[in-house]
């Protein structure tokens, strides 16, 4: 009897706030055993192409991804989208907008920052690969590296969690609207790590409700964020709204401690996505 595809979709290149070219993401994928790596940086695809041309090398297909910067009564959302068009222009427009606005986001929490401890932007805009989606884990490294804080998890715990003073909010679309956008993009919307209540705030039930209205397609329910009554809460909300449900390991690279595979999706929901994008998994 064979063995099931292992399927991880949900990781992070260098083009937004993991370590790794896209390349050497697809090589570690190999090394960790994986079939199928869902690309899924920041506000961006631009890290698809550098992927795709290594899937014949490394024999690990790759499911073309997003995960969208989307908000709800003013608490953050992220939405992993599967397999749209990338040159659909609501969800370029609105991809683009959100991009922007992380970039002015980022100056004024450096700004903050720079009230209180020694740091530039110059220091955080020299980690970004260029054209790459500047975030939070940026600004921590660079207080890594000035030696304030030892890890880029102790930097959020620290300096630069939601609650404190140096955070600042950016623009983003509405979640539910980002839902169908992605759906007119040809996309699958898949909500990521919906109790992640670690990161800051989560929504209610009744916002994940309103995007399963406008579209949503599944929710990402085995996290290295989410308890075992967190799954279990979840795994009931999807059954009762008719959304498939994913399991990913959210790998930045040596950024966090997330591990490549530590969680996977049933390969039934790959298929089922596929049948559902605009594009194909790019297979070896």
């Amino acid at each position: 009897m064979l063995a099931r595809p292992a399927v991880d979709l949900h990781t992070h290149s260098s083009l937004s706030d993991g370590t790794e070219r896209p390349a050497v993401l697809m090589a570690a994928a190999a090394a960790a055993g994986l079939d199928v790596v869902a690309l899924t940086d920041h506000d961006t695809w631009d890290g698809w192409e550098e992927a795709a041309a290594a899937v014949g090398r490394t024999g690990v297909a790759l499911v073309r991804g997003a995960e969208i910067s989307t908000s709800a009564g003013g608490i953050s959302v992220h939405l992993l989208s599967y397999l749209h068009d990338p040159a659909a222009r609501g969800l370029g427009t609105a991809v683009a907008r959100a991009r922007d606005s992380r970039l002015g986001r980022a100056r004024r929490m450096v700004e903050r920052l720079a009230l209180d401890f020694e740091l530039t932007w110059e220091e955080v805009e020299a980690l970004l690969e260029p054209g790459g989606t500047v975030g939070r884990p940026h600004i921590a490294d660079a207080l890594v590296a000035r030696g304030y804080v030892t890890d880029r998890s102790a930097a959020f715990t620290e300096i630069l969690h939601a609650s404190g003073p140096y955070y600042v909010r950016y623009d983003a679309p509405d979640a539910a609207a980002a839902v169908e956008l992605v759906r007119r993009a040809g996309g699958v919307p898949v909500m990521a790590h919906p109790r992640a209540g670690a990161r800051g705030r989560v929504v209610e039930d009744v916002v994940i409700e309103e995007m399963a209205a406008a579209g949503l397609a599944g929710l990402e329910v085995d996290h290295r964020d989410h308890d075992d009554g967190a799954r279990a809460q979840l795994l009931d909300l999807a059954s009762s709204l008719g959304l498939f449900v994913t399991g990913s390991s959210d790998y930045h690279g040596t950024g966090k401690p997330n591990r490549l595979g530590e969680h996977l999706t049933d390969p039934a929901v790959l298929e089922q996505i596929e049948s559902e994008g605009y594009l194909p998994v790019v297979r070896p």
